[in-house]
């Protein structure tokens, strides 16, 4: 795949819906050892006034360890930069602390801002993925600012450097959950280069990216700083994660004076990795490979499979006639009409024993059988992915 080392880009304005802005060690620390609260006012400053412009903007933010050792180090205590119960205990104090910075900030530009910590299982389980993704999305309804960590003090995997690596590869998997037109990852470089540009003199950025080979993987070297847990090379393992679902990714400096608008009005800063298709396009081929492998499958009558395929509409319980296999909440199922013929994959808001209790129900009377209540829908339009389309349909009836 061909890449581009010029000063020029093909990028124009974006018209951005929703994206995720991942925040780096080396940037909140401002390369020290301490919290740098001018850096973080002037990225909530940038976010705030994304929003003006109609853009919705989750922060995956790194930093709390960082924040924790600030804080010790104010006491005059001072931990042992190794092991994984020291980095747990930096994270339990230093998440208060960075949280505590980014709601005061945001707060004084009159925006609220939401906390969420979560963990690789937490977005690789169905139920949590679910939960993460209702949680992140009503925190945007009601005009908040997600704030987004890994939750360092039990996914004791990150702080071995064997999950997400410093949140590049967590912020990908939120650009996913939320439905993200972009994915920008926030460094001290200035993108990727084509060799190390510390021992290479005439090191050149690399603009865009059409797809990631090895020799883009070559690139990204190996380096670590000693403040992050991440590095370019995963940062573009993240690259690759979000831009084969479909989600563009831009590496930039957050030291650039006001780089995400910047960005956003098209201008080519850092480097640009190309989208493999649309986000759609992603989910549906994950949602039918998921479902090829089980048996699972949600059965519904002529109306529900009309209002699927021709209306757009969500699965409710009245046009539900059976259930078959096992499931639990956030499973993807296969969803077939009375003859059998499976017409769209989804992930099921709720397990199969609590649609067998509502199936053919009324939504209110739905809602009185149920102890845990997750909403009108057994699988909302926007987790389903249709297999007979609205042309098949009308080629069927002919």
């Amino acid at each position: 795949m061909s890449t581009n080392t010029s000063d020029s880009s093909s990028r124009s304005a974006h018209t951005w819906r929703r994206v995720v802005v991942k925040v780096g060690t080396n940037l909140l620390t401002d390369s020290t050892e301490n919290l740098s609260i001018r850096f973080i006012d002037e990225i909530v400053r940038q976010v705030v006034e994304l929003r003006k412009r109609g853009v919705e903007v989750i922060i995956a933010t790194s930093g709390a360890v960082a924040a924790g050792r600030e804080l010790l180090n104010g006491q005059g205590i001072t931990l042992p930069k190794r092991g994984v119960a020291n980095r747990q205990v930096l994270a339990a104090l230093g998440q208060a602390s960075l949280m505590n910075h980014y709601a005061s900030s945001l707060k004084n530009a009159g925006v609220l801002a939401g906390q969420a910590l979560v963990s690789r299982i937490d977005l690789e389980s169905g139920h949590g993925y679910l939960n993460a993704r209702n949680a992140l999305l009503g925190l945007i309804k009601s005009n908040a600012i997600p704030i987004v960590n890994e939750n360092d003090v039990v996914a004791v995997e990150e702080l071995e450097g064997e999950v997400f690596g410093d949140n590049d590869r967590l912020s990908a998997r939120i650009a996913d959950v939320v439905d993200a037109d972009a994915l920008i990852i926030l460094s001290d470089v200035a993108g990727l280069f084509d060799r190390d540009p510390r021992s290479h003199s005439n090191a050149k950025l690399v603009t865009e990216v059409d797809g990631i080979t090895d020799e883009i993987r070559a690139m990204s070297g190996v380096e670590v700083a000693e403040r992050s847990r991440g590095g370019m090379a995963t940062k573009v393992e993240a690259a690759d994660m979000a831009t084969s679902i479909g989600i563009g990714v831009i590496i930039a400096s957050g030291n650039d004076e006001d780089v995400l608008l910047r960005l956003h009005a098209g201008e080519s800063i850092g480097t640009y990795f190309k989208p493999q298709s649309t986000h759609i396009e992603g989910r549906k081929r994950r949602m039918l490979a998921a479902i090829a492998r089980t048996d699972d499958q949600i059965v519904v009558n002529a109306g529900a499979a009309t209002a699927l395929v021709e209306k757009g509409s969500s699965l409710l319980p009245p046009g539900i006639v059976d259930v078959r296999g096992s499931f639990e909440r956030g499973a993807f199922v296969a969803i077939a009409d009375s003859e059998g013929e499976v017409i769209a994959a989804g992930r099921s808001s709720y397990g199969s024993d609590d649609i067998r209790s509502i199936m053919g129900l009324r939504s209110a009377d739905a809602h009185e059988k149920l102890d845990n209540d997750y909403g009108d829908e057994i699988v909302h339009r926007n987790n389903l992915a249709l297999v007979r389309t609205q042309t098949n349909a009308a080629r069927d009836k002919r």
